[in-house]
């Protein structure tokens, strides 16, 4: 190891949080005093500039501290950053490296910070008591430079204050008589099975029906924050129900790794079906590469799993987008289309034991060109769609009506447009804070409140692709998509609405206006 000098040391944070927001000050003058160079995004104007000197920073720092505490880790802005100095990290041997600090806080983490942080020691700070030695625990480690290719973990074995990532599952709450207003939860990612939140949809029952038909493929579409993972738990859950085996496939756990070829994605699937369905299995032992990855893959699913357990399997495989940007991902999906058909060419074998659930959000037309390798024809289909007012009013009144009047429950809809994650957060924030509506409406589409780091992590992704940034800009001008690719991508990113591109248009009134502001 050898000792950085002057390093660019970059600390990501949730804005206008404490403890966060106070400790970050400190920690940024004591590593600045120690002569490295320390970066903090609230130095920067919001704009585009802001978002292109972000990831440029991120990209090409030295190490990256992320500040962990019960409110921050549901910040989408700070898991964007994490996700995109992972991928940095990745492509360049380890730099940036992450310096994880929890802020009174050793719970689980949601995805995509759980894949990436909980295999790292992280840095505890439980009160005022510790801000000093923390401060110099992060200094001796930001001493020490990664070899090539690897994630070095803080080499503080003594410290007391440092230690390995064990996530901790909350207690199960008893159930509350229907009379009291449930616990507030933290918006963002999943909701919980047991939650009182979770609005039914049509596609509820559509997906119990074709679980319980036990179709073969069962497709859930949806923009980003629409609800996907969500309702897949649910199909799992009710398969159990119905005496199947379920298991689960999120491809946003995966590393770059784990996408370097399609025999190592096959195996890195078969590796966490087998510790799912809990059986003494061993991919390793069975795999041939005599026999290609898909005969490989398809041999485990039928002879190691399917015979074995005498029972019909729901396999639920999530953020399936991941696959369209590698280049086997025709192959994958032409080999779960290959099943459907065996399927329909031998109804007792095999295959008819086994449905897969595919939640995504891009156009599969846009990377699928051939139609007859396509498991996105066939079988259900489901749709998530924003929800409705009513939908929107029953969960005002899960809140406890902090939206008291009809007529403010109106503008409350054509703010957010029924946007389901838009919905929650709203209201999680007059149930907490009892702000006026007038209040709520003029602050929404601000970068520095309750919305902000929703809609910081929106401009910054647009920012990545200027050709998608100009299509956006015609839209908040009234004009039409130039083509169905831009228009699906943007519709897919969850920023406009419309069914075809000629009817594209902002999502909701929020989007437009704070689009406006930081595009136009």
């Amino acid at each position: 190891m050898t000792t950085i000098e002057n390093a660019e040391v970059i600390l990501l944070y949730k804005r206008n949080s404490e403890p966060d927001e106070q400790l970050v000050g400190f920690i940024e003058a004591q590593l600045t005093e120690k002569g490295h160079r320390v970066f903090i995004d609230r130095h920067l104007t919001m704009g585009m500039d802001w978002a292109r000197e972000i990831e440029n920073r991120i990209r090409s720092a030295a190490a990256i501290i992320p500040l962990l505490s019960a409110d921050s880790i549901y910040s989408e802005m700070l898991g964007f950053e994490i996700e995109s100095a992972h991928e940095a990290s990745q492509l360049r041997a380890g730099r940036p490296r992450f310096l994880p600090v929890r802020l009174n806080y050793t719970g689980p983490l949601p995805e995509p910070l759980a894949s990436i942080l909980d295999p790292l020691q992280y840095f505890l700070w439980e009160g005022e008591q510790d801000t000093l030695g923390l401060v110099t625990e992060l200094a001796e480690a930001l001493k020490q430079v990664p070899q090539p290719g690897q994630q070095p973990e803080p080499d503080l074995a003594a410290a007391q204050n440092v230690k390995t990532a064990q996530a901790v599952a909350p207690e199960n709450q008893p159930n509350r008589p229907p009379t009291r207003l449930p616990a507030l939860e933290a918006v963002g990612g999943a909701v919980p099975l047991d939650s009182e939140f979770y609005i039914t949809r049509s596609a509820d029952g559509d997906l119990r029906s074709a679980l319980s038909k036990r179709d073969s493929i069962v497709l859930i579409k949806g923009a980003r924050q629409m609800g996907k993972t969500s309702l897949l738990a649910r199909g799992m859950q009710f398969a159990r129900e119905q005496g199947s085996r379920a298991v689960a496939t999120d491809l946003q756990k995966f590393n770059a790794e784990n996408f370097k070829t399609v025999d190592r994605l096959y195996r890195t699937m078969a590796e966490s079906i087998a510790d799912q369905v809990e059986l003494d299995l061993n991919p390793t032992q069975t795999w041939d590469s005599r026999r290609g990855p898909n005969a490989n893959l398809e041999r485990f699913l039928r002879k190691d799993v399917l015979a074995r357990i005498e029972r019909p399997l729901f396999w639920g495989l999530d953020e399936v987008d991941r696959l369209f940007m590698t280049p086997f991902g025709s192959e994958v999906f032409g080999l779960i289309r290959s099943w459907h058909n065996e399927r329909a060419l031998d109804p007792s074998g095999p295959w008819s034991n086994l449905t897969i659930g595919i939640a995504y959000a891009t156009e599969a037309h846009l990377f699928i060109t051939d139609i007859n390798q396509s498991p996105f024809n066939v079988g259900t289909r489901l749709v998530l769609e924003d929800f409705t007012p009513a939908q929107v009013a029953e969960m005002n009144r899960r809140y406890g009506n902090p939206i008291k009047s009809d007529e403010e429950l109106t503008r409350f809809c054509r703010l957010v447009g029924g946007h389901p994650y838009l919905v929650r957060r709203g209201l999680d924030e007059f149930a907490k804070r009892k702000i006026p509506f007038d209040n709520f409406e003029q602050q929404a589409a601000r970068d520095e409140a309750f919305y902000g780091d929703h809609l910081r992590r929106i401009l910054v992704l647009l920012v990545r692709d200027s050709e998608l940034t100009q299509v956006m800009r015609g839209v908040l001008n009234g004009q039409p998509c130039p083509t169905s690719e831009s228009f699906d991508r943007l519709r897919s990113a969850g920023l406009v609405t419309g069914h075809i591109p000629e009817e594209a248009r902002p999502r909701c009134r929020l989007y437009a206006s704070y689009l406006r502001r930081h595009l136009l």
